[in-house]
C-alpha cells in the first residue's frame, strides 16, 4: 500500500478546500452533505436546469426564474458583470455559422451573469451589430445588461449545437455498481462548473445574431438541498 507525505496530504486537502470554498467576497456556499441522496438531488438538479436552459428562448430569463425559485438573492433578478479589456476575434468557422462575410464586423462581449452576488453563468458572446437596433448596440457598449435582456424586443430564439456536461454527482456508470459510501458528516464536492453550452441566438426570421459559449456555475446550487 502506498503511504503519502504529509506535504502530498495538506495538498490534497488544501485541493478539496478549493472545491468549496467561495471566489473572494462572494456569499459561502451552503454545504451538501456527501451522501447518495444528495448526489441524486444534485443530479436532479443539474439536469432539470439543463432542459430548462435547453428549451428556453433565452439563458437570462430561464436563469432569472431560477434565481428566484430557489431564493439565491434577496432581488431575484440576473444583472450582468461587464469584463471590459477582453477581446476574442471571431473564428473564420463562426463567422460561417453567423452566415457574415469577412468584411462584416463582429463585436466581443465577455460578462458573468450573476443573480445577487453569486455569478450563475459566465458567458462568451459574439454578436452582428448590424443585426440590431442603434439603442441595442449603445446598451451592449455602454451598459451591464445582460444580452438576452437587451434584444429581447427582436423575440429573439436559441439553438444550442453543443453540450458538454462538467459534473456527474453519480460518476460514470453509477447504475452498474454499488452506491458511493454515504459520509453525512462531510461535504459534496461541488466542483466550479456544472456543464458548458455553445449556441447561436437567432431572430424569428432565422438570420444569426450572435453565437455565446457559456458556462453554468456550482452557484446554481447556492441553497439547501432538498429535505
Amino acid at each position: 500500500m502506498k503511504h503519502f507525505s504529509r506535504s502530498t496530504a495538506a495538498f490534497a486537502l488544501l485541493l478539496c478546500a478549493c472545491f468549496l470554498l467561495p471566489p473572494s467576497g462572494a456569499q459561502p456556499m451552503p454545504a451538501w452533505p456527501d451522501t447518495f441522496l444528495a448526489r441524486v438531488e444534485a443530479w436532479a438538479l443539474v439536469e432539470t436546469l439543463n432542459a430548462t436552459l435547453l428549451a428556453a428562448r433565452s439563458a437570462t430569463f430561464t436563469l432569472d426564474k431560477w434565481c428566484a425559485d430557489h431564493k439565491l438573492a434577496g432581488e431575484p433578478k440576473i444583472h450582468a458583470r461587464l469584463i471590459r479589456g477582453v477581446d476574442k476575434p471571431v473564428a473564420d468557422e463562426q463567422r460561417l455559422r453567423l452566415q457574415v462575410d469577412r468584411n462584416e464586423p463582429v463585436k466581443f462581449r465577455q460578462v458573468e451573469l450573476a443573480c445577487g452576488d453569486r455569478i450563475l453563468s459566465e458567458a462568451d458572446n459574439w454578436y452582428v451589430p448590424s443585426r440590431l437596433t442603434a439603442e441595442m448596440n449603445r446598451s451592449l457598449e455602454t451598459t451591464d445588461t445582460p444580452f438576452g435582456r437587451a434584444i429581447a424586443e427582436l423575440k429573439p430564439f436559441r439553438q444550442t449545437f453543443a453540450v458538454e456536461v462538467l459534473w456527474k454527482p453519480l460518476g460514470e456508470g453509477w447504475e452498474g455498481r454499488p452506491p458511493p459510501a454515504d459520509h453525512p458528516q462531510q461535504a459534496l464536492a461541488i466542483p466550479p462548473m456544472l456543464f458548458e453550452y455553445r449556441a447561436l441566438v437567432y431572430t424569428p426570421d432565422l438570420k444569426p445574431i450572435s453565437e455565446v459559449d457559456e458556462i453554468y456555475t456550482r452557484e446554481n446550487l447556492a441553497f439547501a438541498p432538498p429535505g
